[in-house]
Order: C-alpha cells, then structure tokens, then sequence
C-alpha cells in the first residue's frame, strides 16, 4: 500500500484492519527520503520509490495486489511496468495510470525539499476533512523528496496493460473520468490501452483514506478480492 505525497505508512492506519481482518497480508509502505532534510533525501527520485516497492514485490511469494493513493498511483504504475507478472491488480484511489514520460505536480521547495502545504492549499479536494481529522492527520504529513514531485516516470514493458487496474475515483464516475481524460491525449489514449479497467465511484474527496475509511477498505476489499 502506497501512500501519496507527504505521507508514511501511519496513512493507511484506519484501512489496513478490515483488510486484515478478511485474510489479507497487508504491508503499508513509507517510501525513501519521507521526512528527511535535504542533504539525506536530495538524490532521491521517483525510481527510487518504485524500486522500493519492487523489493517488497520481489520478497513476497505469490501475486501482489499494489495499492496506490494520489502521486502513490505513479509509483503502483510503475511497479507494475517493471513486474507485470507479479502483479495481479493496481489500485488506484483518486488518480489515474499516468503515461510515461510524466511527473506527479509541482510544488514549492522550501530548504530543498516540498514541505506539506496544509489542507487549505488543496481547497475542494479536501472537503470533506473536518476540523478534527484537519487536527489530527497534520502533525503525521512529512516532507517528500525535491526530486520526486517533478521527476518523470519512465515505463518500458508494455505488459503493465494487461494489469488488471481499479480506480476508486473520488468524485467521479467513468463517462465523468473519460470525458475528462479526452481533453488531456496522452492520458486519455494511455487509459485505453488497458485490457481490464473499471472505475468505482467513491463519493469522498481526494483523501478517503481519512474521510471515508471504512468505505475505502471495503472497496479496496472488493477489487483486491477479485483477482
């Protein structure tokens, strides 16, 4: 399980107990250089999160179900691009696939690293976190990597599309998620070429994973049980 930007494994905390609790070996990740200053983390890029998992993918007996939230999702693309036979599903909770070539965001350095904005820079996408999650979920977000926002994400084995792939979209549906993939090609025609995709609706914003996780985890059970 992969978090998205400036988050650690304690992320997916409130999730992991139904998963567990169904059968699942559940195995939360913290990526490379979450946290650190910048003299620990500056060399530290997107490949570098991806290969983190890819050992996790390579110890682990059996097919891997890779779960991946928001800029996570690059990283779960990724591992499946480099281990297409060891991965039996993506999930991805509120974002998409992206083609390669591409980056995650860009976001403001501060002493050589991207510091957590603050939920109000996310503004609707953080909706439906109330004062109290806002409290309590702040002190636990950490600094990422300067070079893993803007990094881009370079895919090479085609097999990655016969990858099973579930998107748990926020607020979208899948005509909503297609018609908005059409203005932007290069995602709209990566999609496509996916044999096996299908788009759950969540009705959250962008961090279930705090907002909803009971809904997250049973949808998450849903997909991964479907393998």
């Amino acid at each position: 399980m992969i978090p998205g930007l400036w988050l650690d494994a304690s992320s997916w905390d409130d999730v992991v107990p139904t998963l567990e609790a169904a059968g699942h070996r559940v195995r939360p990740l913290t990526l490379p250089g979450v946290g650190a200053p910048a003299t620990e983390s500056q060399d530290v890029g997107i490949d570098d999160w991806v290969d983190a998992v890819v050992q996790r993918v390579d110890a682990t007996a059996g097919p891997v179900v890779v779960v991946g939230h928001s800029g996570g999702g690059n990283v779960a693309w990724g591992v499946a691009d480099r281990r297409p036979e060891k991965v039996s599903r993506v999930i991805l909770v509120d974002t998409m696939p992206p083609p390669s070539g591409s980056g995650i965001s860009e976001f403001p350095l501060v002493d050589g690293v991207v510091p957590f904005p603050g939920w109000d820079f996310f503004g609707d996408d953080a909706a439906d976190l109330d004062d109290e999650t806002r409290r309590r979920t702040a002190p636990t977000t950490k600094s990422v990597p300067a070079r893993v926002p803007t990094d881009e994400l370079q895919l090479n084995d085609d097999r990655r599309f016969a990858v099973p792939v579930t998107v748990l979209a926020g607020g979208q549906d899948e005509a909503e998620l297609r018609g908005m993939l059409a203005e932007w090609p290069a995602w709209g025609e990566n999609f496509d070429r996916i044999q096996h995709v299908e788009v759950v609706k969540l009705g959250t914003a962008h961090w279930p994973q705090f907002s909803k996780p009971e809904l997250l985890a049973a949808e998450i059970l849903k997909a991964a049980d479907r393998v």
